[in-house]
Protein backbone atom coordinates (compact mmCIF):
# COMPACT_ATOMS: atom_id res chain seq x y z
CA UNK A 1 0.00 0.00 0.00
CA UNK A 2 2.58 2.31 0.56
CA UNK A 3 4.38 1.71 -2.55
CA UNK A 4 1.46 2.62 -4.29
CA UNK A 5 0.94 6.05 -2.48
CA UNK A 6 4.35 6.98 -3.21
CA UNK A 7 3.82 5.94 -6.71
CA UNK A 8 0.53 7.92 -6.79
CA UNK A 9 1.96 11.00 -5.18
CA UNK A 10 5.01 10.58 -8.12
CA UNK A 11 2.92 10.81 -10.57
CA UNK A 12 0.94 13.57 -9.64
CA UNK A 13 3.61 15.65 -9.35
CA UNK A 14 4.43 15.24 -12.73
CA UNK A 15 1.30 15.99 -13.50
CA UNK A 16 1.30 19.21 -11.82
CA UNK A 17 5.26 20.01 -13.56
CA UNK A 18 3.56 19.31 -16.93
CA UNK A 19 0.27 21.48 -16.24
CA UNK A 20 2.22 24.32 -15.33
CA UNK A 21 4.75 24.21 -18.25
CA UNK A 22 1.66 23.93 -20.73
CA UNK A 23 -0.05 26.98 -18.49
CA UNK A 24 3.17 29.04 -19.02
CA UNK A 25 2.94 28.47 -22.46
CA UNK A 26 -0.07 29.26 -22.81
CA UNK A 27 0.03 32.68 -21.17
CA UNK A 28 3.11 33.26 -23.53
CA UNK A 29 1.89 32.15 -26.46
CA UNK A 30 3.09 34.25 -29.66
CA UNK A 31 -0.78 33.97 -31.66
CA UNK A 32 -3.64 35.04 -29.15
CA UNK A 33 -6.26 33.83 -31.46
CA UNK A 34 -5.13 30.25 -30.64
CA UNK A 35 -6.96 29.38 -27.70
CA UNK A 36 -6.89 25.97 -26.36
CA UNK A 37 -9.24 24.02 -24.16
CA UNK A 38 -7.77 22.53 -21.74
CA UNK A 39 -8.03 23.81 -17.93
CA UNK A 40 -4.40 24.10 -17.09
CA UNK A 41 -4.49 26.17 -14.18
CA UNK A 42 -7.48 23.68 -12.39
CA UNK A 43 -5.30 20.44 -13.64
CA UNK A 44 -2.44 21.60 -11.93
CA UNK A 45 -3.98 22.52 -8.62
CA UNK A 46 -6.00 19.02 -8.72
CA UNK A 47 -2.82 17.03 -8.86
CA UNK A 48 -0.74 19.07 -6.58
CA UNK A 49 -3.78 18.39 -3.95
CA UNK A 50 -3.69 14.91 -4.93
CA UNK A 51 0.14 14.50 -4.93
CA UNK A 52 0.05 16.48 -1.09
CA UNK A 53 -2.93 14.31 -0.06
CA UNK A 54 -0.74 10.90 -1.16
CA UNK A 55 2.74 11.33 0.45
CA UNK A 56 1.03 12.51 3.62
CA UNK A 57 -0.94 9.31 3.41
CA UNK A 58 2.64 7.41 2.48
CA UNK A 59 4.68 9.29 5.21
CA UNK A 60 1.66 8.44 8.08
CA UNK A 61 2.29 4.92 6.98
CA UNK A 62 5.90 4.51 7.61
Amino acid sequence: MQVSMLSVAIAAATLFGIAEVASWRRNNRRDVEQVGFMPWRGIALASAAVALFAAAFWLSGR
